[in-house]
Protein backbone atom coordinates (compact mmCIF):
# COMPACT_ATOMS: atom_id res chain seq x y z
CA UNK A 1 0.00 0.00 0.00
CA UNK A 2 1.07 3.52 -0.68
CA UNK A 3 2.42 5.50 2.36
CA UNK A 4 -0.08 7.98 3.91
CA UNK A 5 0.79 11.35 5.38
CA UNK A 6 0.30 11.47 8.58
CA UNK A 7 -2.95 13.77 8.05
CA UNK A 8 -4.80 10.98 6.78
CA UNK A 9 -3.10 8.29 8.61
CA UNK A 10 -4.08 9.63 12.27
CA UNK A 11 -7.39 10.92 10.45
CA UNK A 12 -9.93 11.52 13.62
CA UNK A 13 -12.61 8.69 13.28
CA UNK A 14 -14.83 9.35 15.98
CA UNK A 15 -16.26 12.61 17.90
CA UNK A 16 -13.50 12.27 20.43
CA UNK A 17 -10.47 12.16 18.52
CA UNK A 18 -11.39 15.60 16.96
CA UNK A 19 -8.70 18.20 18.38
CA UNK A 20 -10.13 20.90 20.23
CA UNK A 21 -13.42 21.25 18.32
CA UNK A 22 -15.75 20.07 21.44
CA UNK A 23 -18.03 22.75 21.03
CA UNK A 24 -19.28 21.31 18.04
CA UNK A 25 -18.22 17.65 18.51
CA UNK A 26 -20.87 17.93 21.49
CA UNK A 27 -24.05 19.48 19.70
CA UNK A 28 -23.94 16.83 17.01
CA UNK A 29 -23.61 14.08 19.56
CA UNK A 30 -26.74 15.70 21.64
CA UNK A 31 -28.52 15.87 18.08
CA UNK A 32 -28.02 12.26 17.45
CA UNK A 33 -29.14 11.39 21.10
CA UNK A 34 -32.43 13.04 20.88
CA UNK A 35 -32.37 11.81 17.33
CA UNK A 36 -33.28 15.82 16.34
CA UNK A 37 -30.13 15.99 13.60
CA UNK A 38 -31.20 18.14 10.78
CA UNK A 39 -30.92 17.43 7.07
CA UNK A 40 -28.67 19.94 5.87
CA UNK A 41 -25.58 21.04 7.93
CA UNK A 42 -22.85 23.70 7.22
CA UNK A 43 -19.44 23.66 8.78
CA UNK A 44 -17.41 26.79 8.62
CA UNK A 45 -13.98 27.72 9.45
CA UNK A 46 -10.41 28.11 8.71
CA UNK A 47 -8.35 25.40 6.64
CA UNK A 48 -7.17 22.48 8.20
CA UNK A 49 -9.58 22.74 11.42
CA UNK A 50 -11.23 19.68 10.96
CA UNK A 51 -14.66 20.68 8.76
CA UNK A 52 -14.46 17.56 6.68
CA UNK A 53 -13.30 15.36 9.17
CA UNK A 54 -16.20 16.00 11.80
CA UNK A 55 -18.77 15.60 8.34
CA UNK A 56 -17.69 12.37 7.89
CA UNK A 57 -17.72 11.02 11.62
CA UNK A 58 -21.60 12.07 11.31
CA UNK A 59 -21.84 10.14 8.37
CA UNK A 60 -20.81 7.48 9.94
CA UNK A 61 -22.94 7.85 13.14
CA UNK A 62 -25.70 7.93 10.80
CA UNK A 63 -24.87 5.11 8.68
CA UNK A 64 -23.28 2.58 11.38
CA UNK A 65 -25.09 -0.63 11.58
CA UNK A 66 -25.75 0.48 15.63
CA UNK A 67 -26.59 3.58 14.51
CA UNK A 68 -27.21 6.19 14.37
CA UNK A 69 -24.92 6.36 17.53
CA UNK A 70 -22.65 8.97 19.01
CA UNK A 71 -19.66 6.28 18.80
CA UNK A 72 -19.58 4.83 15.40
CA UNK A 73 -17.99 1.14 15.17
CA UNK A 74 -15.70 1.29 12.49
CA UNK A 75 -15.98 -2.14 11.61
CA UNK A 76 -18.95 -2.77 9.91
CA UNK A 77 -19.09 -2.41 6.29
CA UNK A 78 -20.62 1.12 6.22
CA UNK A 79 -18.10 2.43 8.66
CA UNK A 80 -15.32 1.02 6.76
CA UNK A 81 -16.09 2.26 3.29
CA UNK A 82 -16.35 5.84 4.28
CA UNK A 83 -12.84 5.40 5.88
CA UNK A 84 -11.57 4.69 2.82
CA UNK A 85 -13.87 6.56 0.79
CA UNK A 86 -15.59 4.51 -1.08
CA UNK A 87 -19.18 4.14 0.18
CA UNK A 88 -21.41 4.44 -2.12
CA UNK A 89 -23.96 5.82 0.04
CA UNK A 90 -21.56 8.95 1.40
CA UNK A 91 -21.09 11.11 -2.18
CA UNK A 92 -18.46 13.63 -1.12
CA UNK A 93 -18.33 16.46 -4.03
CA UNK A 94 -15.49 19.06 -5.00
CA UNK A 95 -17.65 22.37 -4.65
CA UNK A 96 -14.97 23.55 -6.93
CA UNK A 97 -14.78 21.74 -9.94
CA UNK A 98 -18.09 20.82 -9.49
CA UNK A 99 -20.00 24.40 -9.46
CA UNK A 100 -21.86 24.03 -12.36
CA UNK A 101 -26.03 24.27 -12.32
CA UNK A 102 -26.31 21.06 -14.80
CA UNK A 103 -23.48 19.01 -11.66
CA UNK A 104 -26.54 19.82 -9.36
CA UNK A 105 -29.48 19.49 -11.57
CA UNK A 106 -27.83 15.46 -11.75
CA UNK A 107 -27.21 15.80 -8.31
CA UNK A 108 -30.92 16.61 -7.98
CA UNK A 109 -31.84 13.13 -10.31
CA UNK A 110 -29.80 11.33 -8.50
CA UNK A 111 -31.52 12.19 -4.67
CA UNK A 112 -34.72 10.18 -5.87
CA UNK A 113 -33.32 6.67 -5.66
CA UNK A 114 -32.99 5.05 -2.21
CA UNK A 115 -29.17 4.19 -0.63
CA UNK A 116 -27.88 0.87 -1.39
CA UNK A 117 -27.02 -0.27 2.40
CA UNK A 118 -27.54 2.08 4.56
CA UNK A 119 -30.14 4.55 6.14
CA UNK A 120 -29.47 7.54 4.47
CA UNK A 121 -27.84 8.78 1.43
CA UNK A 122 -25.46 11.59 2.41
CA UNK A 123 -23.47 14.23 0.04
CA UNK A 124 -20.58 15.82 1.55
CA UNK A 125 -20.24 19.02 -0.81
CA UNK A 126 -16.57 20.40 0.58
CA UNK A 127 -15.56 24.15 -0.55
CA UNK A 128 -19.61 25.21 -1.32
CA UNK A 129 -19.40 28.61 -1.75
CA UNK A 130 -17.14 27.86 -4.72
CA UNK A 131 -21.34 26.71 -6.09
CA UNK A 132 -21.86 29.74 -9.09
CA UNK A 133 -24.82 31.61 -8.29
CA UNK A 134 -27.32 29.31 -10.53
CA UNK A 135 -26.23 25.74 -8.97
CA UNK A 136 -27.54 27.57 -5.70
CA UNK A 137 -30.52 28.65 -7.13
CA UNK A 138 -31.28 24.86 -8.41
CA UNK A 139 -30.86 23.90 -4.69
CA UNK A 140 -32.73 25.75 -3.27
CA UNK A 141 -36.00 23.64 -2.82
CA UNK A 142 -33.94 20.14 -2.80
CA UNK A 143 -32.46 21.34 -0.01
CA UNK A 144 -35.02 22.54 1.99
CA UNK A 145 -37.68 19.55 1.55
CA UNK A 146 -35.15 16.73 0.42
CA UNK A 147 -36.67 13.22 0.41
CA UNK A 148 -36.17 11.86 4.30
CA UNK A 149 -33.48 9.61 3.47
CA UNK A 150 -30.93 12.41 2.11
CA UNK A 151 -28.67 14.52 4.17
CA UNK A 152 -26.43 17.17 2.60
CA UNK A 153 -23.24 18.20 4.72
CA UNK A 154 -21.12 21.33 3.46
CA UNK A 155 -18.22 22.67 4.62
CA UNK A 156 -16.28 25.78 3.79
CA UNK A 157 -13.89 28.32 4.22
CA UNK A 158 -15.80 31.33 3.72
CA UNK A 159 -19.39 31.41 4.57
CA UNK A 160 -19.71 35.11 3.62
CA UNK A 161 -19.93 33.70 -0.03
CA UNK A 162 -22.76 31.23 0.64
CA UNK A 163 -26.11 32.77 -0.56
CA UNK A 164 -28.23 33.99 2.61
CA UNK A 165 -30.93 31.77 0.96
CA UNK A 166 -28.99 28.94 1.28
CA UNK A 167 -27.71 29.83 4.89
CA UNK A 168 -31.29 30.05 5.94
CA UNK A 169 -32.22 26.31 5.49
CA UNK A 170 -28.94 24.95 6.75
CA UNK A 171 -27.88 24.41 10.94
CA UNK A 172 -24.51 25.89 10.98
CA UNK A 173 -21.33 25.22 12.93
CA UNK A 174 -18.57 27.29 13.06
CA UNK A 175 -15.27 25.43 13.86
CA UNK A 176 -12.43 27.53 15.46
CA UNK A 177 -8.78 27.64 15.08
CA UNK A 178 -6.64 25.62 16.80
CA UNK A 179 -4.33 26.63 19.67
CA UNK A 180 -0.76 26.19 19.88
CA UNK A 181 -0.69 23.91 23.32
CA UNK A 182 -3.15 21.46 21.52
CA UNK A 183 -0.99 21.24 18.06
CA UNK A 184 1.91 20.79 19.95
CA UNK A 185 0.63 17.90 22.11
CA UNK A 186 -1.73 15.96 19.34
CA UNK A 187 1.66 16.44 17.56
CA UNK A 188 3.74 14.77 20.14
CA UNK A 189 1.51 11.51 20.43
CA UNK A 190 2.14 10.97 16.75
CA UNK A 191 5.52 11.43 17.38
CA UNK A 192 5.53 8.59 20.15
CA UNK A 193 3.39 6.37 17.93
CA UNK A 194 5.88 6.82 14.95
CA UNK A 195 8.82 6.36 17.40
CA UNK A 196 10.28 9.64 16.01
CA UNK A 197 11.89 11.69 18.46
CA UNK A 198 11.79 15.88 18.34
CA UNK A 199 12.15 18.33 21.46
CA UNK A 200 9.55 20.27 22.91
CA UNK A 201 10.90 23.75 21.04
CA UNK A 202 10.69 22.28 17.83
CA UNK A 203 6.84 20.98 18.04
CA UNK A 204 6.19 24.52 19.36
CA UNK A 205 8.02 26.16 16.10
CA UNK A 206 5.82 24.16 13.98
CA UNK A 207 2.75 24.48 15.52
CA UNK A 208 3.55 28.22 15.29
CA UNK A 209 4.08 27.47 11.74
CA UNK A 210 0.62 25.96 11.22
CA UNK A 211 -1.19 29.08 12.23
CA UNK A 212 -3.68 27.32 13.89
CA UNK A 213 -4.61 24.02 11.06
CA UNK A 214 -3.85 20.73 12.35
CA UNK A 215 -3.55 19.26 8.72
CA UNK A 216 -0.89 22.54 8.06
CA UNK A 217 0.86 21.18 11.21
CA UNK A 218 1.09 17.48 10.47
CA UNK A 219 2.01 18.26 6.55
CA UNK A 220 5.07 20.43 8.15
CA UNK A 221 5.79 17.12 10.68
CA UNK A 222 5.83 14.97 8.04
CA UNK A 223 8.44 17.33 5.81
CA UNK A 224 10.87 16.96 9.32
CA UNK A 225 10.48 13.03 9.17
CA UNK A 226 11.29 12.39 5.90
CA UNK A 227 14.31 15.20 5.78
CA UNK A 228 15.65 13.61 8.80
CA UNK A 229 16.96 10.39 9.62
CA UNK A 230 17.22 9.58 13.36
CA UNK A 231 16.25 12.64 16.54
CA UNK A 232 15.41 15.98 14.43
CA UNK A 233 17.55 18.60 16.16
CA UNK A 234 15.92 22.25 16.44
CA UNK A 235 18.75 23.85 14.22
CA UNK A 236 17.13 21.23 11.33
CA UNK A 237 14.03 22.14 12.14
CA UNK A 238 14.68 26.11 11.70
CA UNK A 239 16.53 25.35 8.70
CA UNK A 240 14.34 23.68 6.86
CA UNK A 241 11.09 25.65 7.90
CA UNK A 242 13.71 28.70 7.19
CA UNK A 243 12.40 30.41 10.51
CA UNK A 244 13.72 32.98 13.17
CA UNK A 245 14.65 30.99 16.65
CA UNK A 246 12.18 32.71 19.20
CA UNK A 247 15.30 33.29 20.99
CA UNK A 248 16.90 35.60 18.51
CA UNK A 249 13.20 37.57 18.53
CA UNK A 250 13.72 37.96 22.07
CA UNK A 251 17.20 39.63 21.72
CA UNK A 252 15.76 41.48 19.06
CA UNK A 253 12.66 42.94 20.75
CA UNK A 254 14.79 43.97 23.59
CA UNK A 255 17.94 45.66 21.98
CA UNK A 256 14.92 47.96 20.26
CA UNK A 257 13.50 48.19 23.52
CA UNK A 258 16.72 49.72 25.27
CA UNK A 259 17.29 51.32 22.49
CA UNK A 260 20.65 49.16 21.81
CA UNK A 261 20.47 50.15 17.87
CA UNK A 262 23.81 48.41 17.23
CA UNK A 263 22.81 44.78 18.58
CA UNK A 264 19.32 45.08 16.93
CA UNK A 265 21.28 46.12 13.53
CA UNK A 266 23.96 43.08 14.17
CA UNK A 267 20.97 41.15 14.80
CA UNK A 268 19.41 41.83 11.30
CA UNK A 269 22.69 41.01 9.73
CA UNK A 270 23.06 37.69 10.76
CA UNK A 271 19.64 36.48 10.01
CA UNK A 272 19.53 37.78 6.16
CA UNK A 273 23.10 36.52 5.75
CA UNK A 274 21.23 32.99 6.54
CA UNK A 275 19.09 33.60 3.91
CA UNK A 276 15.63 34.09 5.91
CA UNK A 277 13.00 36.19 4.46
CA UNK A 278 13.15 39.59 6.27
CA UNK A 279 9.23 40.39 4.70
CA UNK A 280 8.38 37.21 7.57
CA UNK A 281 10.85 38.52 9.97
CA UNK A 282 9.29 41.84 9.97
CA UNK A 283 5.44 39.91 10.68
CA UNK A 284 6.82 37.87 13.48
CA UNK A 285 8.57 41.07 14.76
CA UNK A 286 4.98 42.97 14.42
CA UNK A 287 3.16 39.82 16.49
CA UNK A 288 5.70 40.23 18.94
CA UNK A 289 5.12 43.80 20.12
CA UNK A 290 1.52 43.16 20.07
CA UNK A 291 2.12 40.38 22.40
CA UNK A 292 4.21 42.61 24.62
CA UNK A 293 1.80 45.07 25.04
CA UNK A 294 -1.26 42.44 25.74
CA UNK A 295 1.09 41.43 28.52
CA UNK A 296 1.54 44.10 29.58
CA UNK A 297 -1.84 45.63 30.26
CA UNK A 298 -2.34 41.84 31.90
CA UNK A 299 -5.89 41.43 30.72
CA UNK A 300 -7.18 38.14 29.20
CA UNK A 301 -3.24 37.36 28.11
CA UNK A 302 -4.08 33.48 27.97
CA UNK A 303 -6.97 33.69 25.84
CA UNK A 304 -5.32 36.80 23.59
CA UNK A 305 -1.70 35.40 23.34
CA UNK A 306 -1.70 32.09 21.66
CA UNK A 307 1.80 31.52 23.22
CA UNK A 308 3.29 28.48 25.72
CA UNK A 309 3.03 29.76 29.18
CA UNK A 310 6.87 29.95 29.65
CA UNK A 311 7.30 32.24 26.65
CA UNK A 312 4.29 34.47 27.99
CA UNK A 313 6.87 34.54 31.37
CA UNK A 314 9.97 35.67 29.44
CA UNK A 315 7.75 38.26 28.44
CA UNK A 316 6.17 39.77 31.71
CA UNK A 317 9.90 39.81 32.52
CA UNK A 318 10.81 41.83 29.30
CA UNK A 319 8.39 44.67 29.63
CA UNK A 320 8.14 44.98 33.52
CA UNK A 321 10.43 48.00 33.53
CA UNK A 322 8.86 49.28 29.88
CA UNK A 323 5.32 51.70 30.37
CA UNK A 324 2.69 50.45 27.78
CA UNK A 325 2.35 53.89 26.23
CA UNK A 326 6.08 53.13 24.36
CA UNK A 327 4.93 49.63 23.80
CA UNK A 328 1.39 50.95 21.89
CA UNK A 329 4.10 53.63 20.10
CA UNK A 330 5.96 50.88 18.95
CA UNK A 331 3.39 48.34 17.88
CA UNK A 332 1.73 51.20 16.44
CA UNK A 333 4.91 52.28 14.26
CA UNK A 334 5.35 48.50 13.13
CA UNK A 335 2.09 47.98 12.07
CA UNK A 336 1.61 51.50 9.72
CA UNK A 337 5.06 50.54 8.12
CA UNK A 338 4.18 46.92 7.43
CA UNK A 339 3.41 48.18 3.96
CA UNK A 340 6.79 49.82 3.20
CA UNK A 341 8.47 45.97 4.22
CA UNK A 342 6.01 44.50 1.61
CA UNK A 343 6.51 46.43 -1.53
CA UNK A 344 9.85 47.70 -0.55
CA UNK A 345 12.81 46.26 -3.43
CA UNK A 346 15.51 45.88 -0.48
CA UNK A 347 13.62 44.40 2.76
CA UNK A 348 16.62 44.67 4.68
CA UNK A 349 17.46 48.57 3.94
CA UNK A 350 13.68 49.34 4.68
CA UNK A 351 13.70 46.96 8.00
CA UNK A 352 16.85 48.67 9.14
CA UNK A 353 15.44 52.54 8.77
CA UNK A 354 12.52 51.30 10.67
CA UNK A 355 14.56 49.68 13.56
CA UNK A 356 16.73 53.22 13.58
CA UNK A 357 13.80 54.82 13.64
CA UNK A 358 12.17 52.82 16.96
CA UNK A 359 15.50 53.17 18.72
CA UNK A 360 15.40 57.36 18.74
CA UNK A 361 11.86 56.82 19.12
CA UNK A 362 10.95 59.00 22.97
CA UNK A 363 8.14 57.61 24.91
CA UNK A 364 5.42 60.04 24.92
CA UNK A 365 3.82 60.95 28.21
CA UNK A 366 0.06 59.89 29.09
CA UNK A 367 -3.08 62.29 29.09
CA UNK A 368 -3.04 61.44 33.04
CA UNK A 369 0.63 62.59 33.11
CA UNK A 370 0.32 65.61 30.84
CA UNK A 371 -2.72 66.93 32.03
CA UNK A 372 -1.38 66.99 35.68
CA UNK A 373 1.56 68.84 34.57
CA UNK A 374 -0.32 71.74 33.05
CA UNK A 375 -2.03 72.53 36.21
CA UNK A 376 1.18 72.46 37.89
CA UNK A 377 2.79 74.98 35.17
CA UNK A 378 -0.41 76.95 35.50
CA UNK A 379 -0.58 76.73 39.44
CA UNK A 380 2.58 78.23 39.43
CA UNK A 381 2.33 80.82 36.84
CA UNK A 382 -0.50 82.40 38.51
CA UNK A 383 1.64 82.36 42.24
CA UNK A 384 4.70 83.79 40.73
CA UNK A 385 2.32 86.63 38.39
CA UNK A 386 0.16 87.49 41.25
CA UNK A 387 3.01 88.37 43.66
CA UNK A 388 5.01 90.47 40.93
CA UNK A 389 1.93 92.26 40.25
CA UNK A 390 1.00 92.73 43.51
CA UNK A 391 4.92 94.62 44.24
CA UNK A 392 5.17 96.41 40.88
CA UNK A 393 1.87 97.63 40.51
CA UNK A 394 1.17 98.82 44.40
CA UNK A 395 4.96 100.72 44.04
CA UNK A 396 4.11 102.03 40.43
CA UNK A 397 0.21 103.77 41.38
CA UNK A 398 1.81 105.29 44.35
CA UNK A 399 4.91 106.87 42.42
CA UNK A 400 3.03 109.06 40.02
CA UNK A 401 -0.40 109.76 41.22
CA UNK A 402 -0.71 109.21 45.05
CA UNK A 403 -4.36 108.50 45.79
CA UNK A 404 -6.63 111.15 46.89
CA UNK A 405 -7.74 110.86 50.82
CA UNK A 406 -11.21 110.48 48.94
CA UNK A 407 -10.83 108.14 46.63
CA UNK A 408 -10.02 104.54 46.92
CA UNK A 409 -7.65 102.30 44.13
CA UNK A 410 -10.48 99.94 42.30
CA UNK A 411 -8.81 96.43 42.48
CA UNK A 412 -9.42 95.24 39.01
CA UNK A 413 -7.47 98.45 37.73
CA UNK A 414 -4.38 97.60 40.08
CA UNK A 415 -3.42 94.88 38.46
CA UNK A 416 -2.67 96.72 35.01
CA UNK A 417 0.73 97.29 33.87
CA UNK A 418 3.33 96.92 30.77
CA UNK A 419 5.00 93.94 32.05
CA UNK A 420 1.94 91.69 33.53
CA UNK A 421 -0.14 88.90 31.23
CA UNK A 422 -3.51 89.62 30.39
CA UNK A 423 -5.77 88.10 32.60
CA UNK A 424 -8.52 85.76 31.56
CA UNK A 425 -11.38 86.97 30.05
CA UNK A 426 -13.93 87.02 33.03
CA UNK A 427 -17.60 84.76 33.27
CA UNK A 428 -19.95 86.57 30.95
CA UNK A 429 -22.81 85.49 33.06
CA UNK A 430 -21.71 87.84 35.88
CA UNK A 431 -23.36 91.76 35.85
CA UNK A 432 -20.85 94.04 34.30
CA UNK A 433 -19.70 96.01 37.69
CA UNK A 434 -20.38 99.84 37.77
CA UNK A 435 -17.74 102.61 37.40
CA UNK A 436 -16.67 104.08 40.89
CA UNK A 437 -13.88 107.17 41.00
CA UNK A 438 -10.36 105.87 41.04
CA UNK A 439 -6.90 106.78 40.87
CA UNK A 440 -5.49 107.36 37.05
CA UNK A 441 -2.98 104.86 36.10
CA UNK A 442 -2.51 106.54 32.73
CA UNK A 443 -0.88 110.07 31.76
CA UNK A 444 0.34 111.75 28.51
CA UNK A 445 3.48 111.33 28.87
CA UNK A 446 4.01 107.13 28.68
CA UNK A 447 4.56 105.48 25.24
CA UNK A 448 1.65 105.34 22.56
CA UNK A 449 1.68 101.11 23.02
CA UNK A 450 2.04 100.83 26.47
CA UNK A 451 -1.18 103.28 26.36
CA UNK A 452 -2.95 101.06 23.99
CA UNK A 453 -1.72 97.84 25.71
CA UNK A 454 -3.35 98.58 29.33
CA UNK A 455 -6.22 100.09 27.61
CA UNK A 456 -6.95 96.79 25.72
CA UNK A 457 -6.41 94.94 29.05
CA UNK A 458 -8.94 97.01 30.90
CA UNK A 459 -11.49 96.88 27.95
CA UNK A 460 -11.07 93.10 28.33
CA UNK A 461 -12.42 92.71 31.54
CA UNK A 462 -15.10 95.95 30.93
CA UNK A 463 -16.35 95.07 27.57
CA UNK A 464 -14.63 91.75 25.83
CA UNK A 465 -16.09 92.38 22.16
CA UNK A 466 -14.32 95.76 22.47
CA UNK A 467 -11.27 94.55 23.05
CA UNK A 468 -11.10 92.45 19.82
CA UNK A 469 -11.42 95.29 17.48
CA UNK A 470 -8.86 97.64 19.57
CA UNK A 471 -6.51 94.95 18.13
CA UNK A 472 -6.32 95.53 15.08
CA UNK A 473 -5.90 99.78 15.84
CA UNK A 474 -3.06 102.20 17.44
CA UNK A 475 -2.68 105.45 18.95
CA UNK A 476 -1.88 108.22 17.24
CA UNK A 477 -1.67 111.18 19.54
CA UNK A 478 -2.47 111.70 22.79
CA UNK A 479 -2.72 115.21 24.35
CA UNK A 480 -4.51 116.56 27.22
CA UNK A 481 -7.98 115.54 27.31
CA UNK A 482 -7.69 114.70 23.69
CA UNK A 483 -6.93 110.73 22.34
CA UNK A 484 -6.76 109.59 18.91
CA UNK A 485 -6.98 105.64 17.66
CA UNK A 486 -6.17 104.63 14.26
CA UNK A 487 -7.71 101.87 13.07
CA UNK A 488 -4.80 99.23 11.09
CA UNK A 489 -7.71 96.92 9.35
CA UNK A 490 -10.25 96.95 7.13
CA UNK A 491 -13.39 99.27 6.88
CA UNK A 492 -15.51 97.02 9.24
CA UNK A 493 -13.16 97.24 11.60
CA UNK A 494 -13.64 100.92 11.76
CA UNK A 495 -17.36 100.55 11.44
CA UNK A 496 -17.66 98.91 14.52
CA UNK A 497 -15.62 101.10 16.35
CA UNK A 498 -18.21 103.75 15.36
CA UNK A 499 -21.39 102.10 16.86
CA UNK A 500 -22.53 104.93 19.17
CA UNK A 501 -22.16 101.74 21.87
CA UNK A 502 -18.78 100.52 21.04
CA UNK A 503 -17.87 104.64 21.10
CA UNK A 504 -19.73 104.77 24.52
CA UNK A 505 -17.81 101.84 25.84
CA UNK A 506 -14.78 103.38 24.35
CA UNK A 507 -14.85 106.42 26.58
CA UNK A 508 -15.81 105.13 29.62
CA UNK A 509 -12.50 103.22 29.77
CA UNK A 510 -10.78 105.65 28.74
CA UNK A 511 -12.29 107.72 31.50
CA UNK A 512 -11.58 105.38 33.92
CA UNK A 513 -8.25 104.52 33.11
CA UNK A 514 -6.91 108.54 32.74
CA UNK A 515 -9.11 109.82 35.80
CA UNK A 516 -10.71 112.59 33.49
CA UNK A 517 -13.05 113.42 30.99
CA UNK A 518 -11.03 112.63 27.36
CA UNK A 519 -12.40 112.83 23.90
CA UNK A 520 -12.25 110.28 21.42
CA UNK A 521 -11.39 110.61 17.82
CA UNK A 522 -11.28 107.30 15.57
CA UNK A 523 -9.84 107.72 11.60
CA UNK A 524 -8.85 104.96 9.30
CA UNK A 525 -5.41 104.36 8.67
CA UNK A 526 -4.16 105.12 4.95
CA UNK A 527 -3.13 101.21 5.25
CA UNK A 528 -6.62 100.08 5.77
CA UNK A 529 -8.09 98.05 3.42
CA UNK A 530 -11.65 98.94 1.78
CA UNK A 531 -14.87 97.09 2.69
CA UNK A 532 -15.43 94.05 0.78
CA UNK A 533 -18.28 94.31 -1.46
CA UNK A 534 -19.39 91.30 -3.88
CA UNK A 535 -18.80 92.04 -7.99
CA UNK A 536 -21.95 92.90 -9.36
CA UNK A 537 -22.56 92.49 -13.02
CA UNK A 538 -24.47 94.39 -15.28
CA UNK A 539 -27.41 93.63 -15.86
CA UNK A 540 -30.75 95.26 -16.82
CA UNK A 541 -32.73 96.69 -13.93
CA UNK A 542 -35.48 94.42 -12.42
CA UNK A 543 -38.15 94.63 -9.63
CA UNK A 544 -36.87 93.43 -7.15
CA UNK A 545 -37.92 90.18 -5.11
CA UNK A 546 -37.71 88.46 -1.93
CA UNK A 547 -35.14 86.02 -2.84
CA UNK A 548 -32.91 88.61 -4.62
CA UNK A 549 -33.48 90.70 -1.30
CA UNK A 550 -32.30 87.86 0.93
CA UNK A 551 -29.56 87.09 -1.26
CA UNK A 552 -27.71 91.38 -1.14
CA UNK A 553 -28.54 91.33 2.47
CA UNK A 554 -26.38 88.23 2.92
CA UNK A 555 -23.53 89.75 0.39
CA UNK A 556 -23.27 92.84 2.47
CA UNK A 557 -23.64 91.12 6.04
CA UNK A 558 -20.36 92.27 8.06
CA UNK A 559 -19.93 89.13 9.43
CA UNK A 560 -20.02 87.57 5.66
CA UNK A 561 -17.52 90.72 4.82
CA UNK A 562 -14.64 90.20 8.20
CA UNK A 563 -14.84 86.63 7.28
CA UNK A 564 -13.66 86.91 3.93
CA UNK A 565 -11.49 89.19 4.57
CA UNK A 566 -9.39 87.32 7.04
CA UNK A 567 -9.31 84.08 5.04
CA UNK A 568 -9.15 86.35 1.53
CA UNK A 569 -11.52 84.24 0.02
CA UNK A 570 -14.62 85.01 -2.05
CA UNK A 571 -18.10 83.79 -2.48
CA UNK A 572 -19.18 81.80 -5.51
CA UNK A 573 -22.60 80.23 -4.38
CA UNK A 574 -25.32 81.88 -1.94
CA UNK A 575 -27.61 79.53 -0.75
CA UNK A 576 -31.67 80.72 0.47
CA UNK A 577 -33.08 78.29 2.74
Amino acid sequence: MAYLVLARKYRPQTFDQVVQQNHVTQTLANSIVSKRVAHAILFAGPRGTGKTTVARVLAKAMNCEKGPTVTPCNQCKSCSDITTGSASDVIEIDGASNNGVDHIRELRENIRYMPAHSPYKIYIIDEVHMLSIPAFNALLKTLEEPPAHVMFLFATTEPAKIPITILSRCQRHDLRRIDIEAVCAHMETLCNQESVKMTQESLLLIARESGGSMRDALSLLDQMIACTSGEITHERVLEILGAVDRSVMFQCAQAILQGDMATCLTVLDDIYNRGLDMRKLYDDLTEHFRNLLIVKVGQQVKQLVDLPAHEIKIMQEQVASVSASLLSQLFDLLFKEEAVIRYASHPKLALESIVIRISHLAPALSIDSLIEKLDLLRNEIKGTQGAHDATGLASAATTRHPPDNHQTVKAPLAQYNASSMPPPVPDKRVKEPKPVSTSPVLTDDMPNEQILRLIIQLADQRHPSLSAHLSHSSIATVKDNRIEIEISANAFTAKMMRRDKNKSDLKKVCDEAFGKNMEIIIKDDDKSQPEYKQPQKQSPKRPQNPTNQLHEEALSNPLVMEAVHVFNGEITKVNIL
